[in-house]
């Protein structure tokens, strides 16, 4: 009878710990983003400023419409809202700010990495707001990029 307890005991354990760590290998989602990309998270003026510095520091890689080259990824398109759905506006700028340029990482200024990012958004057809986009990584880490506008009250 104890060797039938102690069985069911250690199955019934080895099943938590299954499902435990099934559940703790999904990547874990944006719980601090509160807002998406559809809630118009910046302004036309950015995004303008942000085309002119694309011009100067990305289209060259990147392209004149952002859909990337042979060795570089699309800013624009259905690959790029797949590589970047569900993750936050601060994953993207973050990747622009310490990746790129690729001749020299890290060597633009927060605020023309956010103009950039402002015009990527703005080339995907993201809404522009009132608002600009916020220069720190903690505020822009609240925003979620979303492949598609959600339903009311879905966010």
């Amino acid at each position: 009878m104890k060797v039938r307890i102690a069985v069911v005991a250690v199955i019934g354990l080895a099943a938590m710990g299954l499902c435990y760590s099934g559940v703790h290998a999904q990547p874990p989602a944006p719980q601090d983003a509160t807002r998406s990309v559809w809630d118009g998270v910046y302004t036309d003026a950015q995004a303008a400023r942000g085309k002119d510095q694309y011009t100067q520091h990305c289209s060259e890689c990147h392209g004149e419409s952002l859909s990337g080259g042979d060795m570089t990824p699309p800013l624009a398109g259905s690959d790029f809202l797949s590589n970047w759905n569900g993750l936050t506006a601060g994953d993207l700028f973050e990747r622009i700010r310490t990746t790129m340029p690729l001749s020299k990482p890290g060597s633009l200024a927060r605020d023309v990495n956010c103009d950039i990012l402002a015009y990527i958004f703005s080339v995907n057809k993201f809404p522009s707001g009132q608002a600009e986009l916020p220069r720190d990584t903690p505020m822009l880490k609240q925003i979620q990029i979303q492949a598609t506008k959600p339903d009311k009250g879905d966010k």
